[in-house]
């Protein structure tokens, strides 16, 4: 796997990408936030399920404003496993806005490895929103799990996975912003897929650089994106660099124990991270 890094979109990934990908010519993403009503955004671009379909099960993580728990959804007289996302009790207007855009966004991309949305529940409460179920979690989780497991070529195939995923996104012009391990999730036949489209509510606070901006995850993050607030394919790009380093170290932590700050200053005067042991 090679790629360019002064590209301005994943067309120049080296990587052959095989399988039946639906290709977005023509198509742009729409940025909920130009809709008047967020809820205008969702119905136009997520399919709207009925609650009585759902079973909510176990729990399996939180956030800031959303609890995840696997469940099961009645699709074609069949319950499928899915991953739900229950908005929180006494959640913001604004944390719904958030909450409910990540919806509006997934449902405008149709790929393999960009994780499927199977539709929302947002006219009653709590708000849902109901996804494939990835059996074997987020990415840097996996690697660190089964460290040392793969051949060079399963790390290839999942390195593929992801820029097959990320150039789906950018043929529609879509910049993801925070691409690292931990927003990649894994099926059980070893198949990544994109996901987490929501700066709002990713990054741990010790992973995050205070900008004018806000906060950005400065371990994957662009040098121009950190000090210019400029988000680009090109900045994509450069997270799915540390993204490669991540595969390859089976999911250590960018730059160590480095503190954010020393990250930045090092970085902008020429460091790169190493080739993994």
């Amino acid at each position: 796997i090679s790629f360019n890094a002064k590209a301005n979109n994943f067309f120049n990934v080296s990587v052959r990408i095989e399988g039946n990908h639906f290709l977005n010519r023509g198509r742009l993403y729409i940025d909920p936030n130009t809709y008047d009503c967020v809820d205008d955004a969702v119905q136009e671009f997520a399919n709207e399920l009925n609650n009585k379909n759902l079973e909510v099960g176990n729990f399996l993580g939180g956030g800031k404003f959303a609890d995840v728990y696997k469940g099961t959804l009645l699709k074609n007289e069949k319950r499928i496993d899915v991953a739900i996302k229950m908005l929180k009790h006494g959640a913001s207007m604004h944390n719904r806005d958030d909450f409910l855009s990540e919806a509006a966004i997934l449902g405008q991309f149709t790929d393999d490895n960009v994780i499927l949305l199977h539709g929302v529940v947002f006219k009653e409460k709590p708000n849902l929103i109901v996804l494939e179920f990835m059996e074997n979690g987020s990415l840097d989780k996996f690697l660190h799990k089964n460290d040392m497991q793969f051949s060079i070529l399963q790390l290839l195939g999942m390195a593929r996975g992801v820029a097959s995923g990320m150039k789906c996104l950018s043929e529609m012009g879509f910049i993801h912003k925070d691409l690292a391990a931990r927003n990649i999730l894994v099926d059980e036949s070893f198949c990544c897929k994109v996901a987490d489209f929501g700066m709002s509510h990713k990054s741990d606070a010790d992973d995050t650089y205070d900008t004018k901006g806000g906060k950005v995850p400065v371990r994957w993050t662009a040098p121009e994106s950190i000090q210019f607030e400029k988000f680009t394919s090109a900045s994509d790009m450069w997270s799915y660099g540390v993204l490669l380093w991540e595969i390859m170290s089976y999911g250590e932590r960018p730059y160590w124990d480095w503190g954010n700050y020393e990250v930045v200053e090092r970085v902008n005067t020429g460091y790169r991270l190493p080739p993994p042991m």
